[in-house]
């Protein structure tokens, strides 16, 4: 019998992980469509900078080209870097009890601007 976390889990969904900094969404589509067909790519980046965290997660159209992916790119080498492929695991509930970064409040909401009046 299967887990309940097995229902849940979208086999057709990869983890892409230890990209190098300078590959794209379309290097990403690139590198995997020769799998199957590609339903979705999000390269994940930094909200501050935009710049790469060097992981993306792939979806294929089915399971089977999900499969072959990984089988075909889990440590593969691109620019001197051994890729990690593996099926994405589900998203896991957050619960943050403080305001993120880009909230306002984290940014000196209320106080006054000039700090040199402290005296």
């Amino acid at each position: 019998m299967s887990d309940h976390n097995d229902n849940m889990e979208n086999k057709k969904k990869l983890f892409v992980g230890n990209l190098p900094w300078s590959m794209t969404q379309d290097g990403i589509q690139d590198l995997f469509s020769e799998f199957g067909e590609i339903t979705q790519v999000s390269l994940i980046t930094d909200r501050m900078t935009g710049r790469s965290k060097g992981f993306a997660f792939v979806e294929f159209a089915d399971e089977t080209a999900a499969s072959a992916a990984v089988a075909g790119r889990n440590g593969y080498v691109v620019e001197e870097r051994e890729l990690v492929v593996n099926v994405a695991r589900p998203r896991e509930e957050r619960n943050d009890r403080f305001p993120r970064r880009d909230n306002n409040r984290s940014f000196g909401g209320g106080r006054p601007q000039n700090r040199d009046r402290r005296y």
